[in-house]
């Protein structure tokens, strides 16, 4: 049988820096009041010893776990099969990584989940949660005010004024400018020339293909026949639901010539289609889309023109703004840091160009 190996104590770094348990207990949980030099006396016996703090006993005196809760609204197989969540979760988790924090994936297969969720975040197992990819009649940010959990959402809040919510003012959140992008998507499509430019629209009961619908109508408002409602497809963000929209539009408007779609997946399911028809990209129909996932946007057929949001940095973004807010508006070094904005981060998009349009 292995013979256990003993862990450092928090007595033996007492020991031997010189200090007492009081002492290092201050200066490995964070706090104030120990001069620089016992400081690091303290680091240093650390160091040597391989002390690690037991997780447990910290938290008695933290009250930090220095674990966040990413809850993403959607069901595994969708997670797992979208880019857009994985490099979201990358930002994350670098963000996170860096400051030393765990993350605890959790996901919603169904409405029973949300009970479950909201249980796991009021029970303290956690000190805050990043929530995205939320549906307009989503019960979680209800139930994650009830919990009185600090948050930060990815992606315009839905609920308004909603009571579920509270003050809704004082909600945290990181989306990109997607009516913004949409109009310069279909702004470009209108100057090369286009005139029947469609819109395969992701699901409409979340704020990011809303915005882009809107901002898709900004621009047809004011092309002739640019408020044909047949032009206007309800899609999914998936490449299945790309298909089965162009099928359809293409049903409704065999003389389309330009197909914004609300985001790379749906554009490579409508690209699909458009070659099976028999029709050529960019010539016959051109195609944007919207994320720039390159491992999609670089290798479809031709390649994607499309408008790029930083994912990654949005995630990073979200993470930054919940520690800050957790550390009571102080940076990684200890010093004063900007407080969360209430509200809304808006990032930047811009026009990728490649050669579907």
């Amino acid at each position: 049988m292995t013979e256990a190996v003993s862990r450092p104590t928090l007595e033996a770094v007492a020991a031997r820096a010189g200090v007492s348990r009081a002492t290092v207990s201050r200066v490995v949980n964070g706090g104030d009041g120990v001069r620089e030099p016992l400081a690091e006396r303290v680091r240093r016996a650390v160091a040597e010893l391989g002390y690690v703090p037991n997780q447990a006993a910290r938290s008695l005196v933290t009250r930090r776990h220095d674990a966040v809760a990413v809850v993403i609204a959607e069901p595994e197989a969708r997670v797992f099969a979208d880019p857009f969540f994985a490099l979201q979760l990358r930002g994350i988790s670098k963000e996170l990584t860096a400051h030393d924090n765990q993350l605890v994936l959790l996901l919603t297969e169904g409405r029973a989940d949300h009970a479950r969720v909201a249980r796991y975040l009021a029970g303290g197992h956690v000190d805050g949660a990043l929530v995205f990819s939320l549906h307009l009649d989503d019960p979680l940010p209800g139930l994650i005010h009830e919990a009185a959990v600090p948050t930060v959402f990815g992606g315009r809040p839905g609920w308004g004024d909603d009571t579920r919510t509270g003050d809704h003012t004082d909600v945290v959140y990181v989306d990109c400018d997607n009516r913004g992008g949409a109009h310069t998507a279909v702004r470009h499509l209108v100057d090369l020339g286009r005139r029947r430019i469609a819109h395969l629209t992701g699901a409409l009961d979340q704020t990011s293909a809303v915005d882009r619908l809107d901002g898709y109508r900004d621009v047809m408002e004011d092309v002739p026949g640019g408020s044909d409602p047949r032009l206007v497809v309800e899609s999914d963000f998936t490449p299945a639901g790309g298909e089965r929209a162009m099928r359809e539009l293409l049903d409704r408007c065999p003389d389309v010539d330009a197909v914004f779609a609300a985001n790379d997946l749906t554009a490579l399911g409508a690209l699909r289609v458009l070659r099976a028809s028999g029709r050529r990209v960019p010539e016959d129909v051109a195609v944007i889309g919207f994320d720039d996932v390159l491992p999609v946007a670089e290798q479809t057929d031709p390649p994607l023109t499309t408008v790029r949001q930083d994912i990654e940095e949005m995630g990073r973004l979200m993470a930054r703004l919940l520690l800050r807010g957790l550390s009571g508006g102080r940076d990684r070094a200890g010093a004063p840091a900007d407080p969360p904005p209430a509200g809304g981060v808006i990032l930047p998009t811009a026009l990728i160009r490649r050669a579907s349009a």
